[in-house]
């Protein structure tokens, strides 16, 4: 019997009989990891169980429990949702269908859209269809031939996908029963490993995403390893629904947005109120840390967006327009503006670093389609800044500055920070040793830090690399917020020089970074953090003194005014209602105190003190509860 030799990923080795597959494999190394095993990666390239291994070949198994196997779950999990449909409606067309995030879709071609009703039978049929355990099997077929099953099967756009594929390229189908579709694998080796799945919501496609081209209907569907981790995944999105910045805002009467201004916001005061204790604090954070705040002009000649170079790779983006025969844009970003006042000075050396800071309201013609509340507008403003440095500083400013990440983030209530480098890309400028030095700062600093982070290859900017740091909201959802740029090439576009120690003039580099990143989006992310429930010192309204009867009416705005002359955000409640009304009422506009005065309360000189939550702490003097508050709002709680 010839032996051949199977490398495994701790390292060690195992012998088996020339020709077996990947199943066997698992097999020889224990019956429980047979009955687990799902796919397997040879060489770093994943495959199915039934791959024939050869000697040499480096191996290692997939669960359903790794990231790898769960993509392979939901890619089977999609094909199964396809088969599905075509044997509940077997007119409809299969096109394709990718795994997403958190699980899969499909687009369909159907006389039709699906509607919910719908999607309860294609479950239903999901399941009977895993409980028959078919074989998922992977053939390769001649192209011609692929064309000509698929076309025979009215399947068009199957037949159009395979029609370009280069000639000599393996076409791969993976059958099951006897449904089959164009697919490069891998997949589970039968339907009965795909248990835990649920159809989410329909929507209508366009064939390549061109609206020019035929109308498909989609349907997205999740599939986890576990009926655990589906229920897990359920509930975020049902918590998630409840949190929703939009819906949020409606109820606590936070802003509004409506048509004839799309993608800006209209701010009420409580939400307006929000937004300047972010500013503020941001404001706060930037004076201590040396930086200088500017405010530049919204409306620019087009001459310097040619110079700078976001003409050419942004125009599509800018709102414009033209008066005395010029052309001007509403800017997009802050940076060129910010070396127009670099530039209004002679700097020398002992000038650097110099931080210049601005709350620049930026404009950018977003796709209406892709404009979703706070999250993403056209109109927004960053809380940007861009430090003028030597490139011997650079490494100590982003030092300094990943200190101030971590700290802000803190202080709004965020601690799991998740932090990318993204390198220099195929089309850039500038040298290959200032690429080697802006790179090599960036990985030293946060080395200093002792800080994870990941790779983001290729995916710097054309002028240089970058670190983004993301958050992890209560519900695990990942947020990128704060970017730190290396810029060695705006600076000398736009002229920007300094005096060096040798009395030569050379050119800054220039640092682009925001913590926040866009404010309104960085408060939508509050809001769902909180669930609209902020702490004391970023609520709107902290405090809202409410009278029993119209004899304490007067007592309860003398509270109130003490109160707000103190520097806390209260507000009186004289409504002739009940005070059980009025104290419900507050609790549902996620008031963090409301503070009750009847007449003992007005004769004693003190207030009785409710919680959102439902805590009543007794009664208290009206001057140890304004210290108590301005100790909570001192402490960010």
């Amino acid at each position: 019997m010839i032996l051949m030799n199977i490398q495994l990923p701790d390292g060690s080795s195992r012998s088996l009989p020339d020709g077996v597959s990947a199943f066997d494999l698992a097999k020889d190394i224990g019956e429980g990891l047979a009955r687990a095993v799902i796919a397997v990666t040879v060489n770093d390239r994943m495959c199915d169980l039934s791959t024939v291994l050869s000697d040499g070949d480096s191996v290692a198994l997939i669960t359903e429990k790794s990231p790898e196997g769960l993509q392979v779950i939901r890619h089977s999990t999609s094909h199964l949702m396809a088969m599905a449909v075509q044997e509940v409606f077997p007119t409809a067309q299969v096109t394709i269908g990718p795994v997403i995030d958190d699980g899969f879709y499909y687009d369909f071609a159907f006389e039709r859209a699906f509607t919910p009703e719908d999607l309860k039978v294609i479950e239903k049929k999901m399941k009977e269809i895993a409980r028959r355990k078919l074989p998922v099997t992977r053939e390769e077929w001649e192209r011609n031939d692929a064309i000509s099953h698929f076309e025979d099967l009215g399947e068009k756009y199957k037949a159009l996908l395979i029609g370009r594929i280069p000639e000599g390229e393996t076409v791969s189908l993976y059958k099951q029963g006897e449904w089959s579709d164009l697919c490069r694998g891998p997949h589970v080796p039968n339907t009965s490993k795909l248990k835990h799945f649920k159809l989410m919501k329909v929507s209508g496609a366009y064939w390549e995403g061109d609206a020019k081209n035929e109308q498909l209907h989609r349907i997205y569907g999740t599939a986890w390893a576990s009926k655990d981790d589906l229920k897990a995944y359920l509930f975020r999105l049902e918590e998630a629904e409840k949190r929703d910045h939009r819906k949020l805002a409606k109820t606590l009467d936070l802003f509004h947005l409506q048509d004839e201004a799309p993608g800006m916001i209209f701010w009420h005061p409580k939400g307006w109120a929000v937004w300047q204790v972010v500013e503020n604090e941001i404001r706060s954070i930037m004076q201590v840390n040396g930086y200088k705040e500017i405010k530049t002009p919204m409306v620019v000649d087009r001459k310097l967006w040619e110079q700078s170079g976001h003409w050419e790779k942004f125009r599509d983006d800018m709102f414009t327009t033209h008066t005395d025969n010029r052309d001007y844009a509403i800017k997009p970003m802050n940076c060129p503006c910010h070396v127009q006042v670099y530039n209004q000075a002679l700097h020398s050396y002992r000038d650097l670093p110099l931080r210049l800071a601005e709350f620049g309201s930026c404009h950018r013609n977003e796709p209406s389609g892709t404009l979703h509340g706070l999250m993403r507008l056209r109109n927004f403003v960053q809380d940007d800044a861009h430090i003028f440095c030597e490139e011997s500083q650079i490494q100590d400013e982003v030092s300094d500055f990943i200190d101030l990440v971590f700290s802000t983030y803190k202080k709004f209530g965020f601690d799991d920070v998740i932090i990318f480098l993204s390198d220099r890309p195929a089309q850039r400028v500038g040298t290959d040793e200032q690429w080697d030095k802006a790179e090599s700062s960036l990985h030293e600093a946060l080395k200093s830090k002792s800080l994870d982070y990941g790779l983001n290859p290729g995916e710097g900017a054309f002028y240089g690399p970058k670190i983004e740091f993301s958050l992890k909201d209560c519900l695990g959802r990942v947020w990128q917020c704060g970017t730190i740029q290396v810029d060695f090439s705006m600076p000398g576009r736009l002229g920007a020089e300094y005096i060096a120690k040798d009395n030569s003039k050379k050119t800054p580099v220039m640092l682009h970074r925001a913590v926040l990143g866009s404010l309104e989006r960085f408060i939508g992310i509050l809001i769902e953090e909180f669930e609209g429930k902020f702490p004391v010192w970023l609520a709107p309204v902290q405090a809202v003194v409410c009278n029993i009867s119209d004899s304490q009416s007067e007592y309860v705005q003398e509270v109130t005014q003490k109160m707000c002359d103190a520097g806390l955000r209260v507000e009186s409640d004289l409504r002739n209602e009940k005070v059980g009304y009025k104290v419900r009422a507050h609790t549902l506009d996620r008031v963090p105190y409301i503070l009750v005065a009847g007449d003992r309360e007005r004769d004693e000189q003190t207030i009785s003190v409710r919680t959102r939550s439902g805590d009543n702490l007794g009664v208290k003097t009206v001057d140890a509860w304004i210290e108590a508050m301005k100790i909570m709002q001192k402490e960010y709680k």
